[in-house]
């Protein structure tokens, strides 16, 4: 966490905590929700228009990606100074990219190792790592077969609704708010 960010936690410890406006998508973009895109639904699985607008600014998403980490509950939050903010899951809460050497880090940036690889009902593959679980970009299906032709990855199988609970994290923080 940004040494800035710890300041401001000590400044202004009761600033109340922000749900429903930032989101994650399976291709680990992150997306601003104002209250239009809000009303048109859930992030995940919504229209295209309850997405909100796609995030381009480079410092703005780095910042994010440096103060990004979960609850011990599995509710992944960016801390925006004083303000904690929930982030919505389209996915997972990282999004694996696989290098062409097999290394592989998340779309924070952050490499890690991989301990097991997961294959669900729908085709999509995870990883379970050092530093977390995360589903492998789509487009980084060539190197997962590559790592599973070489004997580096045996994938197992596993249900798509099992892995919130069996990874501990949190789709939707705002739905849980709202009931």
């Amino acid at each position: 966490m940004d040494d800035i960010v710890k300041q401001a936690l000590l400044k202004w410890p009761n600033v109340p905590d922000c749900y429903g406006w930032l989101g994650l998508d399976a291709r680990g973009n992150w997306f601003m929700r104002d209250e239009r895109a809000q009303a048109q639904g859930p992030f995940a699985g919504g229209s295209a228009a309850g997405k909100g607008s796609e995030l381009k600014h480079d410092k703005l998403i780095e910042f994010i990606q440096r103060n990004y980490q979960p609850t011990t509950e599995g509710q992944w939050f960016f801390q925006n100074g004083p303000q904690r903010v929930y982030v919505e899951l389209e996915a997972t809460p990282l999004i694996w990219r696989v290098n062409h050497d097999l290394s592989i880090q998340d779309h924070c940036g952050r490499a890690a190792s991989v301990q097991h690889c997961l294959l669900d009902e729908l085709g999509h593959v995870y990883l379970d790592t050092s530093t977390g679980f995360g589903l492998v970009h789509s487009m980084d299906m060539d190197y997962v077969a590559d790592a599973v032709l070489q004997g580096l990855w045996q994938p197992q199988d596993v249900l798509h609704a099992d892995l919130p609970s069996r990874f501990n994290y949190v789709p939707s923080p705002y739905s849980l708010q709202k009931a």
